[in-house]
């Protein structure tokens, strides 16, 4: 004999919903998931950047830098220059610092530091007092020596990274 119901109480609904509702987070999550799948993959810089592979192979992968370590700074010995002053001799002596990633860069770039340091002094003494004493040309300055140690030292910007970051001045004094 079939159960009589008790008034007033419905049949208890069926459970499609939860199995619908289920089958619709998992598609979405796989869509998410290949959708970041495609994202990584396009931004990979071995494929698809339209480099020959002798060119590909020639240059080092850029490294992720890790943000939470510290940049190593590389002082340098303080030069002494004649500066391009048309009629008078001025000098000036110039302390730089190197900021490099890593205490194994600044081993590498200082195999290289007779090139960096004669370079260094052409830069600095193609200057004017003036140019040095601006800060338009102190950039200009940081900028050109940068380019220098980064050429010198074959660690040239690839896709927007170098372990050479950066050039600070630690003195300037013009005489």
């Amino acid at each position: 004999m079939a159960k009589a119901e008790a008034p007033g109480t419905e049949p208890a609904p069926p459970k499609s919903k939860k199995l619908l509702i289920i089958a619709i987070v998992v598609v979405a999550l796989a869509a998410i998931g290949a959708g970041v799948a495609f994202m990584l993959k396009s931004s990979n810089p071995e494929e698809g950047d339209g480099e020959a592979p002798a060119a590909k192979a020639e240059k080092p992968k850029p490294k992720k830098k890790d943000a939470a370590t510290p940049p190593t700074f590389m002082p340098l010995e303080a030069v002494v220059v004649n500066l391009a002053d048309p009629g008078v001799t001025r000098y000036a002596q110039v302390g730089i610092t190197l900021q490099v990633e890593d205490a194994k860069t600044a081993e590498e770039v200082k195999k290289f530091m007779p090139a960096i340091r004669s370079g260094i002094l052409m830069a600095i003494s193609r200057r004017t007092a003036d140019e040095l004493l601006s800060a338009e040309g102190k950039e200009k300055l940081a900028a050109e020596i940068l380019e220098l140690v980064q050429k010198t030292a074959d660690m040239e910007p690839y896709k927007g990274y170098s372990p050479v970051e950066a050039v600070l001045f630690s003195s300037i004094i013009v005489q």
